[in-house]
């Protein structure tokens, strides 16, 4: 799972300034913030090996075009019907932290990947759409990766992630529905703030 959201992280990238990415079609968006991203980190060698910066960049620069709530609802898919407000928010929240965290974990396995975005043909109107990226690897064969996005005010963002076929979201389903069934959604939430607990003291230590 890590290795696929590292892949994810530098395929999507970060945007310098909003408002530029509210008016970028989804393709020209991925493509554009990748090439930033990658420039980035290639600039920056301290970046993949300290801890901190890495937290702060995913947090600042590239979760922002997530849409957590959507992710999460497709996450915990039937039960979220069943969830009160709070739990919902705590649902969001800990998802999020989840994922932020990992991605910082994960960027530091960066190793000089190449990505390439197909051109999206969009209709008239089309609020959701796939963009198709392959991951080229040194020595290694290309991963085909897809983004699920969708628009909003604030721009396109993304809702899932597929990589060789493998979405994301569908993954993680499959754990929350264990944990639900095993404790309720006051369970998923209790699991998932452990984890992310125990990422939060791995990276206390290795500081």
């Amino acid at each position: 799972m890590k290795k696929l959201l590292l892949l994810s992280f530098i395929a999507l990238g970060m945007v310098w300034g909003s408002a530029r990415a509210q008016d970028m079609a989804p393709d020209v968006l991925v493509k554009r913030t990748t090439d930033e991203i990658i420039s980035h980190i290639r600039k920056d060698k301290e970046l993949v090996s300290n801890s901190r910066k890495l937290l702060e960049l995913v947090d600042a620069k590239v979760l922002p075009h997530f849409n957590f709530t959507r992710m999460t609802t497709l996450a915990v898919g039937r039960p979220w019907r069943d969830a009160t407000a709070a739990q919902r928010e705590q649902l969001v929240q800990q998802f999020r932290t989840l994922l932020v965290r990992t991605y910082s974990t994960a960027l530091e396995q960066y190793s000089n990947q190449t990505i390439d975005v197909r051109p999206v043909a969009l209709k008239q109107g089309e609020t959701e759409t796939t963009v198709r990226t392959q991951i080229n690897q040194p020595g290694g064969p290309p991963i085909p990766m897809e983004y699920r996005m969708e628009k909003t005010p604030e721009g396109w963002k993304v809702f899932d992630v597929s990589v060789e076929g493998v979405s994301i979201v569908t993954t993680y389903r499959s754990t929350f529905a264990t944990e639900v069934s095993r404790g309720g959604i006051d369970g998923l939430i209790k699991m998932l703030a452990e984890q992310n607990a125990r990422l939060e003291k791995r990276g206390a230590e290795q500081k």
